[in-house]
């Protein structure tokens, strides 16, 4: 029997793995069929693809911007250059605002973390049993597996409906509203238009980003990831499966209306809801620890809306189980 069992490989995920292997034994599992999380990047084909989680990486902390700094010099993650427009006049714009991408995608740093661990795809956890100070993890293939610690890094409300009767702490009784988010990726023809990236303010689209102007990849067309803003998703997401083709049609007539882009034909589109993308409020705790039960709870929603919310929150739970 292995000591840890992860569930999910964002950055929370791949964070605690990373550390906890150099002493323990663990595997990381994810419902999704890649690394990454919210950071998680789709191949549109062999070289081309589109961020469609985490757009790109603003470093706050002295830790996490060390952190950036070593992946920056082991070509991991690179800087975001050109032109990026701020068109939100409702806030203040940063000048000294630094934009960090993977260098093959944004999933890069999860990649670069777990590349030693053994990690399960299309494993999604359905519930979870403590018995004799075991923990039995059922799967929705019908699989189960045994683990002596337990550490869970997803979205607040499945966290909930998985463990609250074993998490004996205040927050898991919090009203914690998780802000949802609609992404479209496109193509279009290739343009003349040299933009990285656009932060709009409007009600419905937040960012389009130039997966172009990333420069991984050349491509003969145009393609762009867009972003809604959070209140119009909230409002649209609990329906966005069905109304996929409308939302992504509303997504996109918005990027050429607020951009002025010449509207041309749309080759390629795909719409993903990110139906617990972030939440904007802070916990008082940053990650929750039970050393009775070996469970532990860490994620981005403990510490803010960015990624690097995720890294502190497993370093932090990392601390906890080494006191």
């Amino acid at each position: 029997m292995k000591d840890f069992c992860i569930i999910g490989s964002g950055i929370s995920g791949s964070t605690i793995a990373k550390a906890l292997s150099k002493k323990f034994s663990l595997d990381v599992y994810d419902k999704a069929r890649g690394i990454g999380g919210r950071s998680s990047n789709k191949k549109l084909n062999k070289n081309e693809s589109f961020d469609h989680g985490v757009q790109y990486i603003s470093p706050k902390s002295i830790q996490f911007k060390k952190f950036i700094k070593s992946l920056i010099s082991k070509k991991i993650v690179k800087k975001w250059t050109g032109k990026h427009l701020f068109l939100n006049t409702d806030k203040k714009e940063d000048k000294k605002h630094t934009k960090i991408i993977g260098k093959k995608g944004n999933n890069a740093i999860s990649k670069y973390l777990l590349k030693d661990i053994n990690c399960n795809f299309n494993s999604e956890v359905i519930k979870i049993f403590n018995k004799n100070k075991v923990w039995e993890i059922y799967f929705s293939d019908g699989s189960k597996k045994l683990y002596k610690s337990l550490i869970l890094t997803c979205p607040f409300p499945q966290l909930k409906k998985l463990s609250k009767k074993y998490i004996k702490h205040s927050f898991i009784n919090q009203k914690i509203k998780m802000d949802a988010n609609i992404t479209v990726m496109m193509a279009t023809k290739k343009s003349k238009l040299n933009v990285s990236s656009y932060f709009f303010n409007d009600k419905i689209l937040g960012w389009a980003g130039n997966e172009n102007s990333k420069m991984r990849f050349k491509s003969k067309n145009d393609l762009w990831t867009l972003q809604s803003t959070y209140s119009w998703a909230n409002k649209k997401i609990d329906k966005n499966r069905e109304n996929k083709k409308l939302n992504t049609k509303i997504m996109i007539e918005q990027f050429f209306k607020l951009t002025g882009i010449k509207k041309t034909k749309v080759l390629f589109s795909l719409n993903h809801g990110w139906k617990y993308s972030s939440n904007s409020k802070p916990l008082r705790i940053k990650s929750y620890w039970n050393s009775s039960l070996n469970l532990g709870v860490c994620a981005d929603w403990f510490v803010g809306p960015r990624l690097e919310s995720g890294w502190i929150s497993a370093k932090d739970l990392f601390n906890k189980i080494n006191k």
